[in-house]
């Protein structure tokens, strides 16, 4: 039996239509201030943002259960339901995309409309779950998260013209927990090819990519369009991996084109 964290942290703006917003690795919900701030509108009433801290981050808890993005789908919908949210729209970027397309697998009926950013649909390939098992060992054999900041994790996230944020990515890599971030890299290991899903879904969907995105290949964004040709794509220019930090406008844009969508049925 699962145990979820007893409350799941949350930051939330608005009154519309219901949006949630899922973090990347291995950052927090604070990365979504500038959509917390700009999507519900000058009166409030375009949207109603939640951001919840996945399981170890910001102020949720971790738990105590095996790693799995599928317990954080989960969570969602005891956080939907405490919230008085029938349906929503959710967004994910990177590992945030991954939890969106767990939660369309295992919630379809609380879906109004789906966005993956910077992500993909696709399993992990066998070098890429050794690498992620390579972090989630040292960072619990040492007891920190030191080696993401050694990595340059945060600049790697940024394309070369957003520089300028990448103290505020590391300040944000450094506040994560090592028994969160391992906890993580195991569960999107062992996460699924999620196309399947993705095709059989029957709600307004958007893909949302970084043109300078180094971490995720334009392929993947191919493949999530051949997956569901009648998805939105905006391929944002100059943004690396993090768009919603890096071109907060052009992010927000594509986002409210989504709720457009969701709004009209």
């Amino acid at each position: 039996m699962t145990q979820p964290p007893s409350a799941v942290s949350v930051r939330e703006s608005g009154t519309g239509t219901p949006l949630v917003l899922l973090h990347a690795f291995p950052l927090n919900a604070s990365m979504w201030s500038a959509q917390l701030d700009a999507l519900p509108g000058l009166t409030g009433d375009e949207a109603r943002v939640l951001a919840p801290d996945q399981r170890g981050f910001g102020g949720t808890e971790l738990g105590t259960d095996e790693p799995s993005l599928d317990l954080v789908a989960d969570d969602l919908a005891l956080l939907l339901d405490a919230a008085g949210i029938e349906r929503a729209v959710v967004g994910g970027l990177s590992m945030g995309g991954y939890v969106a397309l767990a939660f369309a697998r295992r919630h379809p009926d609380r879906l109004a409309g789906l966005l993956l950013a910077s992500t993909r649909a696709t399993a992990d390939t066998d070098a890429v779950r050794a690498n992620r098992e390579r972090i989630a060992a040292a960072v619990t054999a040492r007891g920190s998260v030191q080696l993401l900041l050694d990595e340059e994790v945060a600049a790697g996230q940024l394309g070369p013209d957003s520089r300028h944020l990448v103290e505020r990515v590391r300040s944000l890599v450094a506040a994560a927990s090592p028994a969160a971030v391992a906890w993580a890299q195991r569960a999107m290991a062992a996460r699924p090819d999620a196309l399947d899903v993705l095709a059989g879904l029957r709600v307004p969907t958007a893909v949302v990519a970084g043109a300078q995105d180094g971490l995720v290949a334009p392929e993947e964004a191919e493949l999530m369009l051949r997956a569901r040709p009648d998805a939105e794509l905006s391929v944002i220019p100059g943004a690396g991996h993090l768009s919603a930090l890096e071109a907060p406008e052009a992010f927000n844009t594509a986002v409210r084109d989504l709720l457009a969508r969701a709004a009209a049925g």
